[in-house]
């Protein structure tokens, strides 16, 4: 819970820091714009009150981990949700628009998740969890595009290594392996989610790891 709290205002901080122009810039989101990442964020913080009060009467059916699926074909931009979210990022037109409707829902998301009970259990996209585990999957959603934002403004400031280091633990699991010391716990989520290819010496250190990579999580 913890932890949510802790990327989830990084994350909004990062886009309130944001210029203008940086709206325009290319995101770490294949086919998305910094200002299509952000109408995303809007609707996953709305995903986070809508899950956080709907309450389910059975048994969990996934964990913070296994509420990922994994794919094994990268994303394009062409999806029809993903046009749709740049139609809808286009339409805001001033950046502070979408600053604004961000930190409004977005404050409320992180308020909510403060106030829950980590042990009730909620249901989203026909799972259970319970909201410990709903809110612990979120770090990883939102480490990754806090990466994804600041992919094309190296001086802003990075997720929180805690955050990183969570992640990193978690697509561990995902994968079923450990990734190599070597790779520090920010390659980790690079390489390992396809946001960057790995270099001859990662790919032969990952040995058959690699063959399980990228890693894309619906």
């Amino acid at each position: 819970m913890d932890l949510f709290s802790r990327a989830w205002t990084a994350l909004l901080s990062a886009v309130a820091d944001l210029k203008d122009e940086d709206f325009a810039r290319h995101s770490g989101c294949a086919g998305w714009l910094v200002r299509d990442l952000v109408c995303h964020l809007v609707i996953d913080a709305q995903d986070v009150l809508i899950t956080l009060v709907t309450p389910a009467e059975t048994e969990p059916t996934r964990d913070s981990v296994t509420y990922w699926q994994v794919s094994d074909k990268p994303p394009t931009g062409d999806d029809p949700l993903d046009a749709l979210i740049v139609r809808l990022a286009a339409a805001y037109e001033d950046p502070a628009l979408l600053k604004f409707h961000l930190d409004d829902v977005g404050s409320a998301a992180g308020r909510a998740a403060e106030l829950a009970d980590p042990g009730i259990r909620v249901a989203t996209q026909d799972f259970v969890l319970t909201a410990g585990d709903y809110l612990s999957a979120y770090v990883l959603e939102w480490t990754l595009h806090h990466l994804d934002l600041i992919a094309d403004l190296p001086g802003a400031a990075r997720p929180p290594a805690e955050c990183v280091a969570k992640v990193r633990g978690m697509l561990e699991k995902i994968a079923g392996s450990p990734f190599p010391a070597s790779f520090s716990d920010t390659d980790v989520l690079l390489v390992a989610t396809g946001r960057r290819a790995p270099t001859e010496a990662e790919r032969a250190g990952l040995g058959e790891l690699a063959a399980k990579l990228p890693l894309v999580l619906g």
